[in-house]
């Protein structure tokens, strides 16, 4: 598995909403506080590039939740709000692949390459890069363009939001993705 341009890899930014600067609301502590700014260049290098981005934006069905369409948190960040012609895909379960058009738009354009960066990754980032592995696109996820929040456990301990990160991508590496850098990405994507 490689990442090249030539390969024509699709960039799948995942929940970059402003609902998510609400630390406390997700739950008080957050790592990876330069994962939008990382993701932002990462766009960036596609854009410069002409390479197909797609905006995931959750859309949850909850009318109290922050990523509810109805309230502002909702939005995309501006760091990595999309351009004019740049597909977004609405989303209001985990996965980008359930319930959209994502996968057709995807073999339509015969990509079988995959970039993933985003909000959250050890839910929308984890789940969607899972299904990505399984239906058989080579995936890479970007370790420090993405992010989550501290996770109370089972018996009410504190799990931090690194450990959470951590943990979420030690279960992706090499089953369902290859864990790179935006460093990695830039030095493959020129």
């Amino acid at each position: 598995m490689a990442l090249s341009k030539t390969n024509n890899p699709a960039l799948i930014l995942i929940d970059i909403q402003k609902g998510f600067d609400d630390i406390d609301y997700w739950g008080g502590q957050r790592n990876n506080v330069n994962a939008e700014e990382n993701a932002a260049e990462i766009l960036n290098l596609w854009r410069q590039n002409n390479l197909p981005v797609f905006h995931i934006q959750h859309c949850s069905s909850n009318p109290n939740s922050l990523l509810n369409e109805n309230n502002a948190g909702n939005e995309f960040k501006d760091v990595v709000k999309p351009n004019e012609g740049e597909i977004v895909i609405k989303k209001n379960v985990n996965s980008a692949f359930i319930g959209t058009n994502l996968k057709e738009k995807l073999d339509n354009a015969k990509i079988t390459t995959l970039v993933i960066v985003g909000l959250t990754t050890d839910h929308c980032v984890s789940t969607t890069t899972r299904m990505a592995g399984n239906f058989g696109f080579d995936t890479f996820i970007v370790s420090d363009a993405t992010a989550t929040f501290n996770k109370k456990g089972v018996d009410g301990q504190n799990f931090s939001a690194e450990l959470i990160h951590e943990t979420a991508l030690a279960s992706l590496n090499n089953e369902f993705a290859a864990v790179v850098t935006t460093d990695f990405v830039k030095q493959n994507i020129k």
